[in-house]
């Protein structure tokens, strides 16, 4: 089994894409914070549908962790990653230090308004101006065509699309479907965080969303449709609902009946938090 490439300087990465460019190759990349599973993998076999090369980061990003989250327990697997893509076929794999991205002395951020307002700003505020500053670095690093970003982290991805837009980025930004286990249950990095009794609790999560969604699209009361959901969730065994929301799905916008939405929401197992998200159909 081949490993891809790996490099951990912005000179290296920048030196092979320049190399592809020059053979008139396509350039699509996917960002992640490694501890890859099924649902990352999705993403490479997506950008290699659209590119020639495949580009995947590694990097577990500080600036998007708060001083109270899991940055130093957050899995780190580099060998095992480096496995996985090349049984997917990734032709590179930018593996930077924390030095090499924010260097001594390094003193700017990116904020990204419109679609970062609310859901996890109101819980994680830093959480998308480090999000917005490392995607912007990363895009301006390698330069791809395209980049994929998967639907579960759904208002990334939409803060994605806004930085995009408004920096003038030119990247293709895809969404890609989520990917779930036969239970349903999104695909985290951060499910390895729980235990089976836990693991089963999780697996509701993404059933109440969907039989919200179906209420919310026959035409429930999007109020007692959110709070219901919120209940069911506690009954089911999360500790804690941080929130249930309808959103419109492309800025995030509060959701109309005549708009295609999503209902995202964020809930707690002991002290692992999940976010899902499922789409809303217009009535």
């Amino acid at each position: 089994m081949n490993q891809p490439v790996a490099v951990d300087s912005v000179a290296a990465l920048r030196a092979q894409i320049r190399d592809w460019r020059r053979d008139g190759l396509r350039v699509a990349m996917v960002p992640t914070m490694g501890a890859l599973h099924d649902g990352h993998i999705s993403l490479v076999r997506i950008a290699l549908e659209r590119a020639d090369r495949c580009v995947v980061s590694i990097f577990v990003n500080p600036t998007q962790f708060a001083p109270t989250e899991d940055l130093d327990k957050y899995p780190r697997q580099l060998a095992r990653d480096l496995d996985r893509l090349g049984v997917a076929k990734a032709d590179l794999a930018f593996t930077p230090t924390v030095g090499e991205m924010y260097p001594a002395g390094f003193a700017t951020k990116i904020s990204v308004g419109g679609p970062s307002a609310g859901l996890e700003s109101d819980f994680r505020p830093t959480f998308f101006d480090g999000v917005a500053t490392v995607v912007a670095k990363l895009l301006l690093q390698a330069t791809p065509d395209c980049a994929v970003f998967g639907e579960k982290d759904y208002q990334q991805l939409c803060v994605v699309r806004q930085l995009c837009r408004d920096l003038d980025l030119p990247v293709d930004i895809i969404g890609a479907p989520t990917i779930r286990d036969a239970h349903g249950l999104a695909m985290s990095s951060r499910n390895a965080y729980l235990s089976e009794a836990e693991l089963n609790i999780a697996r509701q999560f993404n059933v109440i969303l969907r039989n919200t969604a179906v209420a919310l699209a026959a035409g429930a009361d999007q109020s007692d449709a959110t709070e219901e959901a919120s209940s069911a969730l506690v009954t089911a065994g999360f500790q804690k609902v941080d929130y249930v929301e309808a959103r419109e799905s492309r800025k995030l916008a509060p959701w109309r009946r005549d708009r295609e939405g999503r209902l995202l929401a964020a809930a707690w197992l002991g002290k692992t938090r999940l976010i899902d998200n499922v789409e809303v159909a217009s009535t």
